[in-house]
């Protein structure tokens, strides 16, 4: 089918102009040479389509069938080639990401903004879920891009960290006393916790860190949310783990308090990861581009500020 795609196109000219030589100037071939190709088309089908007169070129009915199939497929191919050029030039086109709600609300916002204004007609999806879903929502092919808490070890996934978070304990108005002085991390297990669900990663990092170290947490409350446990510690339910860059406006406005650990634990970062084996479209390609853009612009800022 492939070999002969050229002998169905002149084949299609021939049968609208009904004539060798004026299918050949629209073709920009010579007409020993069109009707050398619709005679190797005829010779390979087994089959005459066209009615050779003194005045030109009629089809036959067998050619009349063919032109009818072959015009239908023709107009889809060249329907397919201006959606693969719509696609390429980013008229059109759709960009799947898979993110939790905290990371989309705090860092994801302003990217999605820009993206969105540069390339209007790429349709958005958003598909919500854990560090863990994500990944799985990649492997699946259901999102092309996850943004995640990181660590994440998988070798099929290409990883970018995006921006450093720092994992905190805060409290309400009922354990302010704690925030006057330092505390341990045994100090906290005399309290009630607020913790993120066993499937956050955030919560694993975090438990993993105190584990290393002797500590085993037993939460009071384990949350799917980050909302909610904030509003859990406001609501004086107990000392709440959170991440404290999604905490400043609690922080800044004094309805939660944040404890000074004898020991901090260790930054994290957030990131993009996509299969490493699976070319990125380039409504996604233009996405990563834009995130890094936009976080080496960040850097360098941070560079000129530390220097003034």
């Amino acid at each position: 089918m492939i070999g002969k795609l050229d002998l169905y196109r002149v084949f299609s000219i021939v049968a609208k102009n009904n004539s060798f030589s004026r299918a050949a100037k629209d073709l920009f071939m010579t007409q020993p040479a069109v009707s050398q190709a619709m005679m190797q088309l005829e010779k390979e089908l087994g089959t005459r389509l066209f009615n050779r007169t003194p005045k030109g070129v009629t089809l036959t009915t067998e050619g009349s069938l063919l032109y009818e199939y072959t015009n239908s497929a023709l107009g889809l191919l060249d329907a397919g080639e201006e959606k693969l050029l719509e696609f390429k030039n980013l008229t059109t086109g759709r960009l799947k990401i898979g993110v939790g709600d905290t990371i989309s609300r705090f860092f994801l916002m302003p990217y999605l903004e820009a993206f969105h204004t540069m390339y209007p007609n790429i349709k958005l999806q958003m598909l919500n879920g854990t560090t863990s879903e994500i990944c799985n929502f990649i492997k699946s092919g259901e999102v092309d891009i996850g943004l995640c808490n990181f660590p994440i070890e998988d070798s099929t996934l290409q990883l970018t960290a995006c921006t450093e978070v720092q994992d905190i304990f805060v409290c309400g108005e009922k354990y302010k006393t704690l925030a006057s002085k330092s505390v341990s991390f045994e100090d906290l297990l005399k309290f009630p916790l607020i913790f993120l669900e066993k499937k956050s990663n955030s919560r694993k990092y975090v438990e993993d860190y105190l584990f290393a170290r002797g500590i085993c947490i037993e939460p009071e409350f384990e949350l799917g949310s980050h909302d909610l446990v904030l509003d859990f510690a406001r609501s004086n339910l107990g000392i709440a783990c959170v991440t404290k860059e999604f905490s400043k406006d609690y922080l800044q406005r004094g309805l939660l308090y944040e404890l000074t650990l004898t020991e901090s634990i260790p930054t994290r970062s957030i990131g993009m990861c996509y299969l490493k084996s699976v070319p990125l479209s380039r409504a996604a390609l233009k996405f990563v581009e834009i995130i890094e853009e936009k976080q080496e612009r960040k850097r360098l800022n941070s560079r000129i500020i530390k220097k003034a």
